[in-house]
């Protein structure tokens, strides 16, 4: 194994209440949520790519872009299974998912995953707060044939095909703000510009 997993940004998400904005591209602060992402998730992983539809060149990354590899809007478990085809083919055990929408997730957050997955096969866990936040993941390369049938299927929960699979949970403390607030409308884009003043 790797001495850190590969990461994937999940940026799929249809942005309605957002106006269908493209939230990788919504600006906090001056800098993209994406560019806020890549710079969190990146000392934390071995190398990343990012999840998304649609024209690749919008983005103006030097990541690897992955196109979902199924077949209509299937959310973010197909991002996942994209990543771990795409980790698979780089020779890696587990990829680490974040979502490009929440702008503020731990600092710690792959080794915290990696340590409540210790001991577990598969080395499968997910993110807490107050709630379960499946978007933040360690999801092992070993399960991308259980997933491409369950997607095939019409599964779309994330959390719910985790814990299927015996997912641990990496609890994560809540200070003055949950690290987990993700942006969702004009509003929750206000409040994390409060939170960076």
């Amino acid at each position: 194994m790797r001495a850190a997993p590969l990461g994937v940004i999940l940026a799929g998400g249809q942005g309605r209440r957002m106006g269908d904005a493209d939230k990788a591209l919504l600006r906090l602060g001056g800098r993209t949520l994406l560019d806020r992402a890549e710079e969190r998730l990146g000392p934390q992983v071995a190398d990343m790519a990012l999840s998304a539809s649609g024209d690749a060149a919008r983005f103006g990354t030097a990541l690897p872009v992955l196109s979902d590899p199924v077949g209509g809007f299937a959310g973010p478990l197909a991002g996942v299974l994209a990543a771990l085809d795409w980790a698979a083919g780089q020779g890696a055990d587990h990829v680490v998912s974040v979502a490009v929408d929440t702008p503020f997730f731990p600092e710690d957050l792959v080794p915290r995953l990696l340590l409540a997955s210790e001991g577990r096969d598969p080395r499968l866990a997910l993110a807490e707060t107050t709630r379960l936040h499946p978007a933040f993941g360690l999801w092992p390369v070993s399960l991308r044939g259980a997933l491409r049938q369950a997607l095939d299927r019409g599964e779309h929960k994330v959390g719910r095909w985790a814990e299927d699979h015996g997912a641990a949970r990496a609890r994560f403390p809540v200070g003055a703000f949950d690290p987990f607030l993700n942006i969702n409308t004009p509003e929750d884009l206000a409040q994390a510009e409060e939170i960076l003043a």
